[in-house]
């Protein structure tokens, strides 16, 4: 997996533009969802059919759908049956998934929220399971878990372990650091959203404005060194091509043991 992910909830009309735009700067990653309330996944099946034909072959990108259970879904577009089991939604998703995305399988899908009620938990997985040993899913994760007891009920109890857990990265869950701790202990990639809009704070904070001096890079580039660093696998839905470019370089030089540690008092 890339060290960096490209985003592509809330681009809209200009999804296909901006992943090629992506690409080419040289994202090999992408991150999107079976969710037309946030997402225009045929969009990103038209990016990846452009980049074919520029030489961008699909074994070469990291493509992560999600499948998002009926509460997170405008029930308008929901790309499923409304009415049929979770087992059904989640089979007839990924279908619309491949279609959208023009491709047979995917290297990640992921549980977009836990579904409610918690009971009904094992049966997304188990469906998402089918998934995996059709080898249409190459691995299967779970995003916006919060609650590391359920995390570690779900990797106790599953047949398929998660090997990725993607979740908002911010101040109100303390960072993560317990599921953090205890994704490394199991080898479960730890993937993070809103990385910067969620934390303006520590981008002005005194230790990263000294060390972007100090290196030469943007304070953004810092963060996502940072996190790196610590085994952190962030997203980025930049549009702005100079950022594009400030995010893939963001990994190009190596902070001292305390140049880290100073940042990682700011968590």
């Amino acid at each position: 997996m890339p060290k960096i992910i490209y985003g592509t909830a809330w681009k809209k009309d200009a999804t296909t533009e901006l992943i090629v735009q992506a690409v080419e700067a040289g994202f090999r990653a992408i991150d999107t969802a079976c969710q037309p309330k946030h997402y225009k996944e045929e969009s990103v099946g038209e990016a990846i059919n452009i980049l074919e034909k520029k030489g961008i072959k699909r074994n070469e990108l990291f493509i992560q759908t999600k499948f998002t259970p009926l509460a997170g879904q405008d029930i308008s577009s929901a790309p499923y049956d409304k009415y049929a089991s979770l087992k059904k939604q989640i089979a007839e998703s990924f279908e619309v998934s491949k279609m959208n995305l023009q491709t047979n399988y995917v290297d990640s899908l992921i549980l977009h929220t836990p579904p409610f009620p918690p009971s009904k938990l094992f049966e997304a997985w188990n469906a998402m399971e089918i998934i995996y040993e059709a080898k249409e899913a190459l691995q299967l994760g779970i995003s916006n878990c919060d609650d590391l007891a359920t995390l570690k009920k779900l990797y106790k109890e599953s047949t398929i372990k998660p090997s990725i857990v993607q979740n908002r990265f911010y101040a109100d869950t303390d960072y993560d650091k317990e599921i953090r701790a205890w994704c490394k202990e199991h080898n479960i990639i730890y993937q993070s959203f809103w990385s910067l809009p969620a934390n303006p704070h520590l981008l002005v904070s005194e230790p990263i404005i000294k060390l972007a001096l100090k290196y030469k890079k943007s304070e953004p580039q810092i963060l996502f060194n940072y996190l790196s660093y610590e085994g952190i696998i962030p997203l980025s839905g930049t549009t702005c091509p100079i950022h594009m470019q400030d995010a893939l370089s963001a990994f190009d030089f190596e902070l001292t043991n305390d140049e880290y540690n100073s940042i990682r008092e700011l968590l």
